[in-house]
């Protein structure tokens, strides 16, 4: 009889988890409700022409939405991506696969990664831990895009979520010096993203200076990554209690790092397009969803998943129009308005709106 690896196994487990549990932030939130998007009642749009495409690493999408990593390594995660990734084609959307990782030790698994031929013209992204990246050459972190012929490969920092297993990666030294590598010698564009715990204008600076031109900011205020490790190992449960809500709102992330001219992707408890709209006026370039398009699929296949994209967008284009924007690269900043708990981040972090975009205050 065979044993399926332990990698296997938490990957199906936290299809599971994410699908049924209650792994969300308990009491912190996106901060998105301290965004007011201002109102233009003369309006000179017709809604059914409102653009929301936009450029994405190259590739015109049709909206500006990106299905982010979630899963891979097991049969089950394999139907859903080529599925997903199937339906991001026809949508004009991009599509993220889970961690590659498991690849490394399981190369069988690959399949359950490989969408192209279902997707041939979606914008792919790969997906691979900086603890692994840092240990791989560069030819051998490309072969991870090569073997599913990823666009872009996305390079997750996690350490939060590591930190809590019992059997993690605890060791991130030399992790900025992997990533200038990878950005210098990699034929495909590098994403950063993070896995819920969003970013600082500091770690963001860092991140440019190496030459780093896309992040996503994966912010705390939807699933708690922290969260599902906590509820799949209780070795060290006090650990995931304490840290359950750790991390940077998405929108005071975009806020963090909006002033240093990288390309955003929101990400983290994205769940309406309202959200989204509000997060493309505080300067990101497009948003990214995961968790409710998981289970969506879980409880619609993927008709629930269309049905989930398509009201997404809709709300998006009434928003558009609503700020009498006629298309996406019109909702800038000033078309928002900041409060609450965000405008008190932004003032002690130094940040200010301004004009079109944020900027330190010397």
């Amino acid at each position: 009889m065979t044993t399926t690896p332990e990698i296997v196994n938490r990957k199906r487990s936290h299809f599971d988890l994410c699908a049924h549990q209650d792994v969300e932030f308990r009491h912190k939130t996106t901060l998105f409700e301290d965004v007011e998007l201002v109102h233009q009642p003369l309006t000179e749009t017709l809604l059914d022409e409102i653009d929301l495409s936009v450029t994405v690493l190259g590739r015109r999408l049709s909206y500006p939405v990106v299905i982010t990593g979630m899963t891979g390594g097991t049969p089950e995660a394999g139907r859903f991506n080529r599925e997903v990734a199937a339906l991001a084609c026809r949508l004009g959307i991009g599509f993220g696969v889970g961690s590659q990782r498991v690849m490394l030790a399981h190369p069988e698994v690959r399949e359950t990664f490989q969408v192209r031929d279902v997707a041939p013209e979606v914008l792919l992204l790969g997906n691979i831990g900086i603890a692994q990246a840092r240990e791989m050459s560069t030819r051998e972190v490309q072969q991870l895009a090569d073997d599913i012929q990823a666009d872009a490969l996305c390079v997750h920092l996690n350490t939060a979520m590591e930190i809590i297993q019992e059997q993690g990666d605890h060791d991130f030294r030399g992790s900025l010096a992997a990533i200038r590598r990878l950005v210098d010698e990699l034929p495909v564009e590098i994403i950063v993203k993070e896995t819920g715990c969003g970013f600082a204008r500091e770690t963001g600076a860092r991140l440019a200076e190496a030459g780093v031109r896309w992040i996503d900011v994966s912010g705390a205020g939807g699933t708690s990554w922290v969260g599902v490790e906590t509820l799949r190992n209780n070795a060290l449960r006090h650990l995931g209690e304490a840290f359950w809500d750790w991390g940077i709102p998405t929108a005071a992330s975009v806020c963090e790092l909006r002033s240093l001219g990288l390309n955003l992707i929101a990400s983290g408890g994205m769940r309406t397009g309202m959200q989204a709209a509000k997060a493309l006026a505080l300067g990101a370039r497009a948003v990214g969803v995961a968790l409710p398009v998981l289970r969506a699929y879980v409880e619609g296949g993927v008709e629930g998943v269309e049905i989930f994209i398509r009201a997404l967008c809709s709300e998006l284009r009434a928003a558009l129009m609503l700020c009498g924007c006629a298309r996406v690269e019109d909702l800038t900043p000033d078309r928002a308005v900041i409060g609450g708990r965000l405008l008190e981040w932004v003032k002690q972090r130094g940040l200010i709106v301004e004009s079109h975009k944020l900027q330190v205050v010397r």
